[in-house]
């Protein structure tokens, strides 16, 4: 693929990706504002969003299989908690952001499991099977992954009532 067009898709793929995000938020809030239909009309767009996103990294070539996905996986988060977040900190320290600097350390330790989690499915899966995880929950404040349901989050406190069982 030419210079400028995988530049194009990819800065097409981040834009549609955002939007996905943005939309599932949007329909998070609508629906807790009791709008159930303007909830399911963000959600339907969102689910186009992502179907635009996935077109768009499929064309860059950037799916593979599952055990360079899983890779791919592991270097973004270890990307993210050894450089992005780090860097992110520090600006929102300079600038005294705390709301900024709570949400970077939250995203901090659950990327920390998330390769944790990765790394172990990448094993599983060069050895030809696939990885051994019962329920995974999630802290549905700070990100926190855990295949335990905690009683209260290690990382930000939350009590088990607000962890979303996958």
């Amino acid at each position: 693929m030419r210079e400028m067009t995988k530049k194009s898709l990819s800065e097409a793929f981040a834009g549609e990706s955002q939007a996905h995000m943005r939309y599932l938020i949007f329909a998070q809030k609508a629906r807790e504002e009791g709008f159930e239909n303007v909830a399911r009309l963000f959600e339907a767009i969102a689910f186009a969003e992502f179907v635009h996103a996935r077109n768009h990294l499929e064309a860059l070539e950037l799916v593979g299989e599952t055990k360079e996905n899983l890779q791919t996986a592991i270097n973004g988060e270890k990307f993210e908690v050894d450089e992005m977040y780090p860097a992110y900190n520090a600006i929102a320290e300079l600038q005294n952001e705390g709301r900024a600097k709570r949400s970077i350390k939250y995203a901090i330790e659950a990327e920390k499991i998330h390769a944790a989690l990765y790394s172990k499915a990448k094993q599983a899966v060069e050895e030809g099977k696939d990885v051994e995880v019962g329920d995974i929950y999630i802290c549905e404040i700070c990100g926190y992954t855990s295949e335990s349901l905690p009683e209260r989050c290690p990382i930000c406190g939350a009590t088990k009532d607000k962890f979303k069982k996958f």
